[in-house]
């Protein structure tokens, strides 16, 4: 197969999204950005959930959709009209290579829009159900959304300050998380209905996909037999490694080995310190974390943040301004690898996929679809063309 656009390596796969709200809309925005065709199945009535996620409110439906949206094409079809379902499983069966869903568990199969179904006449189809505590299980008929895993799942005990409420991750993490493992599992099952000619089903979870991202603190677990606790802006096993408040605003001091402290010592006028037995290795810093953030910030505090950024990165010591969204949005960096992305004649900008295919990031296409902007017929002869 000869790909004529790198950064559309799949231009040539028809996708059928039946889904709403983040985690499989984010897979089906992945694989829209990559060049796939994919049609956005949503309610006559409401269409996505995520239409009505706002304010603010842009061409009538909210930024969340547009920012998971584009891309896509959009058919209003009632699943509970025989007619419409049945024009939307032809589609499928002669049209779509990728079927992305995250309904409640049994509510395609009623339909005879599942897995099992579909493939028993159409063994090529890739299938995937992005579900919410996983196949299997006591909790596998239940829904989920993404705060309700990052409690369940482990995420909100290593998030936030000891002793203080439980924070959420901003970004929806799971959601998107889920999104991109299904993305990728994707691309593999299709790289194998290359070799094979086999299509198959791909399952992952919103739960799944918490338990990965906490597997580091659940490797620290395992081996030391402490439960991790939420320890801010910094990292369970290095120090120092978190954001302190200079003179005016905040930056993180990442100090990731012992080669960076030394040099960090000096350049916050201690050198003395990397020799200190309770500093002079990774192991011992963590253990005397406490007081060796103590020290470093009382001395940070007395100079604006201008100046750490700059001795520290003159130094080789990694650090960071914390920015704000507005911030970032205009900084000369986010202009330079051109993540945001407009359409030719729209103000508004979206993040874009961060990759690129010889240095080409996949271009933003079109706008996010107004709800039923298009049908399965205008689907299907698109696809004979």
């Amino acid at each position: 197969m000869t790909v004529s656009r790198p950064e559309a390596p799949l231009a040539d796969v028809r996708v059928v999204e039946i889904g709403h709200s983040v985690a499989a809309p984010f897979c089906g925005l992945i694989l829209a950005g990559l060049g796939a065709d994919v049609l956005k199945i949503e309610h006559p009535g409401k269409g996505d959930d995520a239409r009505a996620w706002g304010p603010p409110f842009v061409d009538g439906s909210a930024a969340v959709f547009h920012a998971l949206n584009r891309d896509k094409r959009s058919a209003a079809i009632d699943l509970k009209d025989p007619g419409q379902r049945a024009a939307l499983r032809t589609l499928i069966l002669e049209q779509a290579d990728v079927v992305v869903q995250n309904m409640r568990p049994g509510n395609l199969a009623r339909y005879g829009l599942d897995a099992a179904s579909l493939r028993a006449e159409k063994p090529r189809l890739v299938y995937a159900n992005l579900g919410a505590y996983g196949r299997r299980g006591p909790l596998a008929e239940r829904p989920g959304y993404d705060p309700l895993m990052q409690a369940f799942g482990g995420v909100m005990s290593i998030t936030g300050e000891d002793g203080r409420e439980p924070v959420r991750v901003g970004p929806s993490l799971i959601d998107q998380g889920t999104g991109m493992w299904a993305a990728l599992g994707i691309v593999a099952a299709l790289r194998r209905r290359e070799l094979t000619g086999e299509g198959c089903e791909v399952d992952t979870s919103l739960f799944e996909t918490a338990l990965g991202w906490v597997g580091i603190h659940a490797a620290v677990f395992a081996a030391s037999g402490e439960v991790p606790r939420r320890l801010g802006s910094e990292n369970q096993t290095i120090a120092p490694y978190k954001a302190f408040r200079a003179a005016d605003d905040w930056l993180i001091i990442a100090a990731g080995n012992d080669g960076l402290f030394r040099k960090l010592a000096a350049v916050l006028g201690r050198p003395a310190l990397a020799d200190e037995p309770a500093f002079r290795t990774n192991p011992d810093r963590v253990a005397h974390r406490e007081r060796l953030n103590a020290l470093v910030a009382e001395i940070v505090a007395g100079q604006p943040r201008a100046h750490w950024i700059e001795v520290l990165e003159a130094a080789g010591i990694p650090c960071a301004p914390l920015q704000s969204i507005d911030q970032v949005s205009v900084h000369p960096q986010t202009r330079a690898v051109g993540m945001l992305q407009a359409l030719p004649g729209e103000e508004l900008k979206l993040m874009g996929l961060p990759i690129q295919f010889d240095g080409v990031r996949p271009p933003y296409r079109s706008a996010p679809p107004r709800l039923g902007e298009h049908t399965p017929d205008e689907v299907a002869q698109d696809a004979a063309k």
